[in-house]
């Protein structure tokens, strides 16, 4: 998987889910606002501190995440 620079995850913002560049800005919002409907001109007027690559790094990511398996080990 490439390297997502744009997504950040720290404790103390947001509760430690992935934002876009240490932003406020949650991927999960951003994704919800693609699933809504809006589109990425739509997304970039209404908040003008995201870059394209924000929002395409973001969606990169939820994909990444959704595809993600949890494997169960055996206990000793």
């Amino acid at each position: 998987m490439e390297r997502l620079n744009r997504i950040t995850r720290h404790p103390e913002v947001m509760g430690g889910k992935a934002c876009i560049r240490g932003m406020r800005v949650t991927v999960g919002m951003v994704v919800g606002q693609i699933g809504v409907g809006h589109s990425i001109e739509e997304i970039l007027a209404d908040y003008p501190y995201l870059e394209r690559e924000d929002i395409m790094q973001a969606l990169r990511y939820a994909a990444w995440r959704a595809e993600e398996r949890e494997v169960v080990l055996a206990s000793a």
